[in-house]
C-alpha cells in the first residue's frame, strides 16, 4: 500500500489541490442537510419565523418584556433594539451568537406574555416546546403589526432555497473540478509508470531478462498500471473524501443534540466487523489474482507465437486445454472475489436500512416527548447516512486495495532491480578519436547466473580490422555466448574483453554499441516499412547508404520486385517476409550502420549456398576495413576466413585457417567430414599439405 502513496506524493501539489476542493463539497454537502431542517421546522412549522428576538414590536409589547427580565438582561435586551418614529421597536443588527443569545432570554417572558401556561408548568417543560410556545407569541405580535405572515413564510423559504442552490452549485463546481484533477493525476501516474517501466526494462541485460518472462513484464506495464491508475482515481476521488465527509458529519450530528450519537457508533461499528470479515475471507485470493493473470498471459503468448508448430503437430486440441486451465483459474479467483463484493452491497444496504428505521423510531420518541423537531430528525438521519456512506467508500476501496498493491509491488521489483550490465562512473569514451576495431579476449571465462559450471572457459584470441574471424562447434559449446559477450549483452566472469586496448567495460554502453553492427541468429524486423528497418541504426543513415546496404545483403532483389520499394510495408515481426528476407534485412541494417565491428550470429542459416557466396563476397569486398566475427554451422561459410576457432565445451579445441584445422584439429575434421564431400575433404587436405611442405 505504501508504494501507492509514494506515487501519489510524486504529485503532491495537485493533491493538496484535490484536497482543498474537496473540503469545499464537503462543506457544501453537509450544509444541506441543515437548509433542509430549516426548511420543515422553521419554513413550514413556524411559518418561516426564525428567532424569538422578534424583528419588530409594538411598544407595549417592549415595555412588558422589559417588565418579566431580570435587570442585567432587561438591559441586554433593551440594547437589542431601537425605537422607530412610528412608536414601534425594531431589532438592531447583530451578529449570530448575540442574537442566539437574545433568543434564549426571550423564550420564558415571551411565554408568559403569551399566558398560555402558568409558571409551575413552564418549569416542567422542555427547552424546545418552550421555544415553541414563545414563537407562538412572536407570531401573535407579528399578526398583530399587521405583517402578512403568507408573504413572509414565502420569503424565507425563497430565501433559504436559492442558499440551497447556490450551496449545491458550488459543490458541483467543486466535484466536476476535483474529478478531472484526480483523473489527470492518475493518468500522469500511470504514464509515468509506464515509463519507468519501460527505461527500466530496456536498461536490463540478458540476465534480468531471464528474471522476468515476457509475458510477465507485459501484465506488470499494463495491467498492473492500470490497477493503480484506477485505485489513485478512487483515493483521490473517494476515500480522502471519505474522512473529510465522515468527521464532519460527526460534528453535525454533536450540533443536533438529538442524543442518538450511539446509533452512530453502532453502525460504523457494525461496517467495520463486515470489512474484517470481507478482508479475512477475500485477500488471500486478491494476492494470487495477478500470479493468474500472468499466466494467462504467458500461454496466450506462446500459444499465439507457436501455432505454426502447434497446427504441424497437431496439438491444437492439447493447446486449447492448457489455455482453458488458466482461463478457468483465473475465472473461479475472479469469482470468489466477485462474490465476496456483491455480498457487501447487500450488506452494507442492510445495515444503513436497519439504522434508517432505528432513527425513526428514537426521533418519534423524542419528537413525541417534545424534545425533538422533524426537520431536526431528517438533518440527524441524512448526516447519519453521510457518515455510513464515508465508511462505504473506504470498504470499497479497501476491496480493490489488496489487488492494487500487490501490483504496485510487482511494479516495484522491476524498478527496484539494479541491471547487471551498467555504466562505470568514469568512462573512457573519449580516450581515442579513431577506432581500429580490434578485439582482443583475453583469458576471458562466463557462467550464467544461477549455473554451476562455465559456459566459456579460458578463451583468448584476438580479431583484428579487414579480417574475418570465423567460430564454429556443436550445438551448446558456446558459441553464440562468446559473441554476446563483445556488446556486453552479458558481462565477462574472468578475463576481459578489450576493443583498441580499452576494456569494453571502461566504455560507455552506448559508445560500444555503436562500433558494433550485430545480426542476432534469428532476424527481428519491426513493423513500418523496409527503408525504417534498414536505417534501424540512426538517422545519420542516407538514402545512398540504406541502398548500399540492401545491394550487399543481396536485399535489392526481392526489394525491386515490390511495389512500393522501400516503402513496401513490413508487418510485426516481419511475418510479411520470407526468413530469407527477414534474415537479408536484418544483415543490411548491420552495414548501413557502417560500424568497426561486425558480429554475424549465425545470420547466413536462412541463406540459399548461392546468396551466402555472393554476400560474403559483397561483404569481404565493401567491409574491408571492418572487424567482422561470424559463428557459422555451415563450413562453407566460414572456409576462406583468416581465422576460425573451433569450440568444444566451452573451450578452444583449434585455431587456424580451414586448412590448418583438417590437419591439427580433430573437432574440425569431424564437422567437415558430415558437411564436405569426400572429394571436397581430399581436395583440402591435399591442399593443407602443400602448403605447409612449401613453409618449411
Amino acid at each position: 500500500m505504501g508504494n501507492i502513496f509514494k506515487y501519489l506524493w510524486e504529485s503532491k501539489g495537485m493533491v493538496i489541490g484535490i484536497v482543498l476542493l474537496l473540503v469545499v463539497q464537503a462543506y457544501c454537502d453537509l450544509s444541506l442537510p441543515q437548509y433542509t431542517s430549516d426548511i420543515v421546522d422553521i419554513g413550514i412549522q413556524q411559518e418561516g419565523i426564525d428567532h424569538i428576538a422578534m424583528e419588530q414590536m409594538r411598544q407595549e409589547t417592549f415595555e412588558a418584556v422589559c417588565l418579566l427580565l431580570p435587570k442585567e438582561q432587561a438591559q441586554t435586551f433593551q440594547d437589542s433594539y431601537i425605537l422607530q418614529e412610528e412608536g414601534t421597536y425594531r431589532r438592531k443588527k447583530i451578529d449570530r451568537d448575540a442574537l442566539e443569545e437574545l433568543d434564549g432570554l426571550l423564550a420564558l417572558p415571551l411565554t408568559v406574555l403569551g399566558g398560555m401556561e402558568g409558571a409551575g408548568q413552564m418549569d416542567d417543560m422542555s427547552e424546545s416546546i418552550l421555544e415553541q410556545r414563545a414563537l407562538l407569541t412572536v407570531r401573535a405580535e407579528y399578526e398583530a403589526l399587521g405583517w402578512d405572515l403568507g408573504d413572509y413564510q414565502m420569503a424565507y423559504l425563497m430565501r433559504t432555497g436559492g442558499k440551497m442552490l447556490g450551496i449545491t452549485l458550488i459543490m458541483v463546481a467543486a466535484a466536476v473540478c476535483t474529478g478531472f484533477l484526480a483523473s489527470y493525476t492518475s493518468a500522469k501516474i500511470g504514464r509515468e509508470l509506464r515509463n519507468r517501466i519501460f527505461r527500466k526494462v530496456v536498461s536490463f541485460s540478458q540476465g534480468e531478462m531471464d528474471q522476468f518472462s515476457t509475458a510477465s513484464l507485459i501484465t506488470r506495464s499494463t495491467n498492473d498500471v492500470q490497477q493503480i491508475q484506477m485505485v489513485c482515481v478512487m483515493l483521490l476521488r473517494m476515500v480522502l473524501y471519505a474522512p473529510i465527509i465522515g468527521v464532519g458529519g460527526v460534528l453535525k450530528v454533536l450540533n443536533t443534540k438529538t442524543g442518538m450519537g450511539w446509533i452512530i457508533a453502532l453502525a460504523v461499528g457494525l461496517i467495520l466487523v463486515l470489512v474484517a470479515v470481507l478482508m479475512g475471507v477475500a485477500m488471500p485470493k486478491f494476492k494470487v489474482m495477478q500470479t493468474l493473470v500472468d499466466r494467462l498471459n504467458l500461454v496466450s503468448r506462446e500459444i499465439l507465437t507457436g501455432i505454426p508448430v502447434i497446427r504441424a503437430f497437431s496439438r491444437e486440441q492439447y493447446e486449447e486445454g492448457r489455455f482453458a486451465k488458466a482461463n478457468q483459474n483465473l475465472m473461479s479467483t475472479q469469482l470468489f472475489t466477485g462474490r465476496a463484493m456483491n455480498f457487501m452491497m447487500p450488506a452494507m444496504m442492510l445495515i444503513m436500512n436497519g439504522i434508517t428505521v432505528l432513527i425513526v423510531w428514537n426521533g418519534a420518541k423524542g419528537i413525541d416527548l417534545g424534545n425533538l423537531q422533524v426537520g431536526d430528525m431528517m438533518a440527524f438521519m441524512t448526516y447519519t447516512m453521510q457518515i455510513v456512506m464515508a465508511f462505504l467508500m473506504i470498504t470499497m476501496i479497501s476491496i480493490m486495495l489488496p489487488r492494487a498493491g500487490v501490483a504496485a509491488k510487482r511494479i516495484e521489483e522491476v524498478l527496484e532491480v539494479e541491471p547487471a550490465i551498467r555504466d562505470q562512473e568514469e568512462v573512457k569514451d573519449q580516450a581515442r578519436e579513431h577506432w581500429d576495431g580490434v578485439v582482443a579476449f583475453e583469458n576471458v571465462s562466463f557462467q550464467y547466473p544461477g549455473a554451476d559450471e562455465n559456459a566459456i572457459e579460458h578463451i583468448s584470441f584476438t580479431a583484428e580490422p579487414g579480417k574475418t574471424t570465423a567460430i564454429i562447434g556443436s550445438t551448446g559449446c558456446g558459441k553464440s555466448t562468446l559473441l554476446h559477450l563483445i556488446p556486453r549483452f552479458y558481462d565477462v566472469t574472468e578475463g576481459q574483453i578489450t576493443i583498441d586496448g580499452i576494456d569494453i567495460r571502461h566504455l560507455s554502453q552506448c559508445k560500444l554499441r555503436s562500433l558494433i553492427g550485430f545480426v542476432p541468429q534469428k532476424g527481428v524486423l519491426f513493423s513500418g516499412d523496409i527503408a525504417s528497418n534498414i536505417k534501424f541504426g540512426g538517422d545519420f543513415i542516407t538514402e545512398e547508404q540504406m541502398q548500399e546496404a540492401a545491394q550487399i545483403a543481396q536485399a535489392m532483389e526481392f526489394i525491386q520486385q515490390k511495389e512500393e520499394k522501400f516503402e513496401s510495408p513490413i508487418s510485426q515481426g516481419g511475418t510479411n517476409v520470407s526468413g530469407g528476407q527477414k534474415q537479408r534485412l536484418s544483415i543490411a541494417r548491420a552495414i548501413a550502420k557502417q560500424p568497426k565491428i561486425f558480429l554475424f550470429d549465425d545470420s547466413f542459416s536462412a541463406l540459399d549456398y548461392k546468396t551466402d557466396a555472393m554476400l560474403r563476397r559483397a561483404l569481404h569486398d565493401k567491409i574491408s576495413e571492418a572487424t567482422v566475427i561470424i559463428v557459422a554451422q555451415r563450413i562453407s561459410t566460414i572456409l576462406h576466413a583468416d581465422q576460425i576457432l573451433v569450440l568444444e565445451d566451452g573451450k578452444i579445441a583449434g585455431m587456424g585457417t580451414h586448412e590448418e584445422l583438417l590437419l591439427s584439429c580433430g573437432t574440425y575434421q569431424e564437422i567437415a567430414r558430415s558437411q564436405l564431400s569426400e572429394a571436397e575433404l581430399q581436395g583440402d587436405q591435399k591442399g593443407a599439405e602443400k602448403g605447409g611442405a612449401s613453409d618449411e
